[in-house]
């Protein structure tokens, strides 16, 4: 046996043994959906909204943008990875297909995730805005998305993808 194949074995190992917490799974999705933010927020303020954010100003348009592609992004992952136990078994009772739940179940889902997230939004929102006057608008962002995490994967897992 190689030390390579050694190495990549336990990587596999200590990668399936992180992957049973919850909120470790919800920070590396919530990591990306960091990522989608601050590329959003960038792209906003600097490109779209220029017009109505000009540089040095607060970004309103581009933050609120922002933080719905955000949203959805980590929905869609929370929901595949996340919580994919909790949606599978809700499938199962349902007797529905887990990956395929049909327009109105999804669309209720999400709409359950936004409401559950909507204090973790409106706090990242407030925060970037308040921190932005004495900072770059991008790092205000980082520090009111961590800050705002703890609510939101409270509310989505008591709520959203609760136990059935």
């Amino acid at each position: 046996m190689s030390d390579t194949s050694f190495i990549q074995r336990s990587v596999l190992t200590l990668l399936r043994w992180l992957e049973s917490f919850r909120y470790i799974k919800f920070g590396i999705v919530g990591a990306s959906g960091t990522v989608v933010n601050l590329a959003v927020l960038s792209l906003g303020h600097e490109y779209l909204f220029s017009a109505i954010e000009p540089a040095g100003s607060k970004p309103y348009a581009s933050l609120a943008l922002a933080i719905t592609v955000a949203t959805v992004n980590n929905f869609t992952w929370n929901r595949l990875w996340t919580w994919s136990d909790r949606v599978k078994a809700e499938a199962l009772i349902l007797h529905i297909d887990p990956m395929h739940p049909g327009p109105g179940k999804l669309s209720r889902e999400f709409i359950t995730y936004a409401a559950a997230s909507a204090f973790g939004s409106a706090l990242q929102y407030g925060l970037t805005l308040l921190l932005s006057g004495s900072m770059d608008y991008r790092l205000a962002n980082v520090i009111a998305i961590v800050i705002a995490s703890v609510s939101n994967f409270l509310a989505n897992d008591k709520w959203t993808f609760k136990r059935r």
